[in-house]
């Protein structure tokens, strides 16, 4: 390795040099204060945008390793330090193996906190959203992230949210971008709708905690359904590269089921009603109909009835438009409704059905309408028993005895198991699969239904009444909907200078005159901008391919390069994201390959969630007097310190409490691991072949599992590796025998080196300058590992009786348990502690254990 004097960071190693002569003590921020400049100046992660350019990326393997971007709201916090210490950790590994890894970062910008704080405070949104950027992206050099930093965005940069506007005219051309009145989910403090995924399981905005309502409302949509099986069959693709949880997650949340659609014929009514429904087997137990009271068909039907109908309705419309989705699904809730004075026709007995308005059916889905069969429907039970409704069995469900369960209209519990069919005509005597088939065939045959799907998931609705977004590029006009021209890209949000900002259910930005009025594109006539901005999640569902040509002003990617680079090799993030994020990117991510831009239809083939870290077994707050913070923790011990804590704390997918782990116990350690490139005093480049034989097979067992164990993200056992590595070497330094002299002494402290270089950068870096080296560490290269040395002579196998370790033996790593068996019962001290008793069994784990247990 060259030690010339004219290598970038040669003043760092002098200066390193002059202190190690006046015996300079360990000290993390002097560390900290020498290398970051260095690697400033040297750009070591830096990624080649061209395979063929001749540069150092020429001709390697690619890894793109991403973290999910951060929000801009304050400084860095200690959920930040776990996962960019985390995502580090694969970047740094990937490039020490001798990839070409991209690795970049840059800002989720857009958004309600940054409005929300820049109105409490009387500021721009966009001087508040800049500053915390400057002051995280400071905190993030200090951290020593290995980050391309001539990739960076901000979404809330013209330059990006201009490739928002193009992507929403892509998807208007295909028709995926549509606008329509719908009931939608209205956060009335934040004074903006919510898609589906941004209401929590408590009926809360994600955002501001209110409970949402149902408004009604014109908003743009994003055609998602249309993707809903490969969105759901293409997860079968990420099983085993993504967490199985978040898997479950998108499996749930998309919710395909199988069945039947229904006609049903509304007397009075030329059209008839289709009701999608799982049991179509269940078709003769129905007695009434709901509708969902806020459905257009609910309105529809009211229409015609008596005065007093329709002002019981319209009251009971107001009160079900005040309640959250989460009250109205709720099975213990006491049933409401009113009768519409309609009557429906089951199409299978041409019975009259009552036609009811009722809250525990929801407009979004399938028509808002449903058949009740209230012996086998807990809910429609409910519903039946608390307005005298009739209750019919049609299926002969029984217990684990064979007798049949009872009536659910005396009991007021509704079976629904598996059964035979009965009072059902041609369906009496089959089980609920043959039932469903013949059914379906019977209303396909009689033009009356069909076989179909349905799904929990609905349309992302994009549309936010807020002012720091990407405008929606539309311009309205007297005859409709006109795209703004790809040329006159991006729509300019207008400053923000004379608006008033505060939430009041539209936009502010249809008071900016100058701005919303502007002349028709097609004939130059009035017309007014689209006032609405883009959800957030457009920004971030396709960021990662922006990444690999930021500064690009002709196109939002550049295909090549993301030929190239993509899919993301190794996502890190957390997992409040399984549903939101991760399902629009796969989405657009999707929609982008059948127009041609992508060759893969996946976004992210691994994926790493972290837990959270709390103190004191809960989620960090300043009203609950438990706050940590980072920059507080990186001032008294240390950035690396703090990251090696957050990879030894445990494995990445569990929580953190920050009250059970020592950043002063890792300062330690890594005060031991830099003294000992104090101490080598061989020369660089010595021949460890003719050192101490037995701390090079430790050394070559450490990196040898160092590499299976980051690549299955056990970074703490990694941790543990090293320091027994370092145990290791202290001991040969101090060994008359070996000594700080040996190549294998100098050999094991440069993987020790290296193999921190993953988790402790500045430390790592001040070790392999000791060692003579020019940095940077993080370009040494994985240590080489000799085969010969990773064989075990003996190992130690532990000997219990009664649970309790009695013996320990040396075997044999390829011992056979019959072997085994035989020479812990001839052990003397497992002889005593049975005193003759007999034995119960003996259980052989070749060659690690031998458990007995006496009778």
């Amino acid at each position: 390795m060259s030690t010339g004097t004219d290598h970038p960071g040669q003043a760092a190693r002098e200066e390193h040099g002059s202190r190690e002569e006046q015996g300079e003590r360990y000290d993390a921020h002097a560390l900290q204060d020498r290398w970051l400049p260095v690697w400033d100046e040297l750009k070591p992660f830096r990624a080649s945008d061209d395979p063929a350019d001749g540069s150092e990326g020429s001709g390697r393997p690619k890894k793109y390793v991403l973290d999910m971007f951060p929000y801009p709201s304050g400084d860095l916090h200690m959920g930040h330090g776990e996962a960019y210490a985390l995502g580090d950790v694969i970047a740094r590994y990937w490039g020490q193996r001798g990839y070409d890894v991209l690795h970049p970062i840059g800002w989720d910008a857009f958004g309600l906190p940054a409005e929300n704080a820049a109105i409490k405070r009387g500021l721009d949104p966009r001087g508040w959203t800049y500053d915390n950027i400057a002051q995280q992206r400071a905190s993030m050099r200090r951290y020593a992230c290995s980050f391309d930093w001539d990739r960076v965005l901000h979404t809330c940069d013209p330059e990006y949210y201009r490739w928002n506007q193009w992507l929403f005219l892509k998807m208007y051309e295909r028709g995926l971008a549509y606008r329509k009145d719908s009931y939608v989910n209205w956060d009335p403090v934040d004074q903006t709708v919510l898609a589906n995924e941004q209401v929590l399981p408590d009926g809360t905005s994600e955002r501001s905690g209110a409970l949402v309502v149902k408004k009604k409302l014109t908003q743009w949509y994003f055609r998602i359904t249309e993707y809903a099986d490969r969105l759901l069959d293409d997860l079968d693709t990420l099983e085993g590269q993504w967490p199985s949880k978040v898997i479950s997650m998108q499996r749930n949340w998309i919710g395909r089921s199988y069945g039947a659609e229904v006609d049903f014929t509304i007397e009075g009514r030329d059209e008839p009603v289709t009701v999608y429904t799982t049991r179509p087997d269940t078709l003769h137990g129905a007695t009434f109909m709901v509708v969902a009271a806020d459905s257009d068909l609910a309105a529809e039907l009211v229409a015609d009835a008596p005065a007093e109908v329709q002002e019981q309705f319209s009251a009971y419309l107001t009160q079900v438009q005040a309640s959250t989705e989460i009250d109205r699904l709720s099975a213990d809730r006491e049933k409401t409704g009113v009768f519409l004075q309609r009557y429906a026709l089951n199409p299978v007995n041409g019975e009259r059905l009552p036609v009811w308005a009722a809250d525990y059916v929801l407009a979004d889905y399938g028509t808002g309408a449903i058949m009740a069969v209230p012996a086998h429907d807990q809910r429609d039970l409910d519903f039946a028993r608390r307005f005298d409704l009739p209750v019919r069995v049609v299926v002969d469900v029984r217990d684990a005895d064979g007798a049949p369960l009872p009536d659910p209209a005396v009991s007021g519990v509704a079976t629904a198991g598996e059964g035979s069919l009965v009072n059902s005509g041609p369906l009496d005597g089959l089980d609920k699969a043959a039932a469903i088939a013949r059914q379906t065939e019977l209303l396909a045959a009689e033009g009356r239904g069909r076989a179909a799907k349905n799904y929990r998931l609905r349309d992302w609705l994009i549309s936010r009444q807020r002012y720091w977004g990407t405008p929606i590029p539309i311009v309205h006009t007297a005859t409709g909907e006109v795209p703004v021209p790809e040329s006159e890209l991006p729509v300019r949000l207008p400053d923000s200078a004379g608006l008033n900002l505060t939430p009041k259910g539209t936009s502010p930005l249809g008071a900016a005159e100058d701005w919303v009025n502007v002349p028709s594109p097609l004939d130059g006539s009035p017309a007014r901008r689209d006032a609405d901005t883009m959800d957030t999640f457009v920004d971030s569902s396709w960021y990662f391919l922006r990444f690999v040509s930021p500064n690009d002003d002709t196109q939002a990617f550049d295909p090549e390069l993301i030929g190239r680079w993509g899919p993301v090799d190794q996502y890190v993030g957390g997992v409040t994201h399984a549903i939101l994020h991760l399902l629009y990117a796969r989405f657009i991510t999707k929609v982008l390959f059948d127009m041609g831009y992508l060759t893969f239809q996946e976004p992210f083939t691994r994926l790493l969630n972290q837990g959270m870290v709390l103190m004191d077994g809960s989620a960090m707050s300043k009203s609950k007097g438990n706050l940590v913070r980072l920059s507080e923790q990186l001032d008294e011990h240390g950035v690396d310190a703090v990251r090696l804590t957050m990879a030894f704390a445990g494995p990445p997918e569990e929580d953190i409490d920050w009250a059970d782990v020592s950043p002063a116990g890792s300062a330690k350690f890594l005060a031991r691991a830099w003294r000992l490139a104090r101490d080598v005093t061989s020369a660089a480049g010595a021949d460890p072949a003719t050192g101490d034989q037995a701390l090079r097979r430790v050394t070559h067992r450490t990196v040898h599992e160092a590499a299976q164990l980051v690549e299955s993200f056990r970074f703490n056992v990694v941790v543990a590796r090293v320091m027994e590595l370092v145990n290791a070497t202290r001991k040969a330094i101090d060994s008359p025998s070996v000594g700080p002299a040996d190549p294998a002494v100098r050999e094991a402290v440069e993987a020790v080196a290296v193999l921190l270089s993953l988790f402790a950068p500045y430390t790592a870096e001040d070790m392999w300058a000791h060692l003579g080296h020019q940095p940077s560490v993080a370009r040494a290269g994985w240590p080489a590992v000799e085969e010969s040395l990773l064989v075990q002579e003996s190992v130690t196998c532990v000997v219990q009786v009664q649970g309790k370790v009695r013996d320990r033996l040396e075997v044999a790593p390829d011992v056979a348990e019959d072997d085994l068996r035989a020479l812990a019962l001839a052990s003397e001290k497992v002889r005593a502690a049975l005193a003759g008793r007999e034995l119960r069994t003996v259980v052989v784990r070749a060659p690690r254990l031998v458990n007995i247990v006496p009778a």
